[in-house]
């Protein structure tokens, strides 16, 4: 079973055009994320990633209910 998470999109870095990464804020944690094969993605937006590819961008009311989830169930680097 996957489990991608989501996360706010902090800044994007465009030097490389075949490969565009962004980091995303999971909570606490940032990480580097590959966003190249997302269309439309812009600072501030949410996505979901998954093994550090962004996979779909998503509502930020969708992204905050599930992060409510995801920390209801313990996980703890998605704490505030």
């Amino acid at each position: 079973m996957c489990l991608a998470v989501p996360g706010k999109i902090l800044s994007i870095d465009l030097s490389k055009p075949e490969l565009k990464m962004a980091r995303v804020q999971f909570g606490e944690a940032i990480r580097e994320i590959c966003i190249q094969w997302v269309d439309g993605v812009e600072i501030g937006d949410y996505i979901l990633a998954h093994v550090g590819t962004a996979l779909s961008k998503i509502d930020e009311a969708d992204a905050l209910f599930t992060l409510d989830a995801l920390r209801e169930m313990g996980a703890p680097e998605l704490d505030p």
